[in-house]
């Protein structure tokens, strides 16, 4: 874009903050993302997080190319069945270290408590949210196929 007018100096300073605002915000959220990811346990969220873009490729694959459809929704359907279990691993995993540090440590307050319930169940929340993406994609993906 060349800037031939002084207004439209003016209009692309007044739309400065906004975008620098939104970059802060979508820094903010990657921020968060990351926070939950490495809470959860790298071990099972980062390959849950790979799942869920390769689950996402697969299910755009499947709109690209409509002649394997039938084996695209077929790995779909177990690729997420599987993050589904490796959530839910996750989470039974997690909660038995958590129930042998208490059961070291003797008694535990309420708060540290629930802090460990909460960082146990971010696994299979995600697990269950890439689960239902390919849910999700299998079902426009059947839906596309009969037409």
């Amino acid at each position: 874009m060349i800037i031939t007018h002084p207004s439209q100096i003016t209009i692309l300073k007044g739309l400065l903050p906004y975008f620098r605002t939104s970059l802060i915000l979508n820094l903010n959220i990657m921020s968060v993302l990351f926070d939950k990811l490495n809470d959860g346990g790298p071990f099972f969220m980062y390959p849950l997080l790979i799942i869920l873009i390769l689950v996402i490729i697969l299910i755009v694959k499947g709109f690209l190319k409509k002649e394997s459809m039938e084996k695209t929704i077929s790995l779909i359907s177990s690729i997420t069945l599987f993050a589904l279990v490796w959530g839910f691993l996750g989470h039974i995993i997690g909660m038995i270290g958590a129930f042998d540090a208490i059961e070291s440590m003797g008694s535990v307050s309420q708060e540290i408590m629930a802090a460990g319930i909460k960082v146990s169940l971010l696994v299979p929340v995600f697990g269950s949210f890439v689960f239902l993406v390919g849910r999700l994609g299998i079902i426009a993906l059947t839906w596309m196929q009969k037409d």
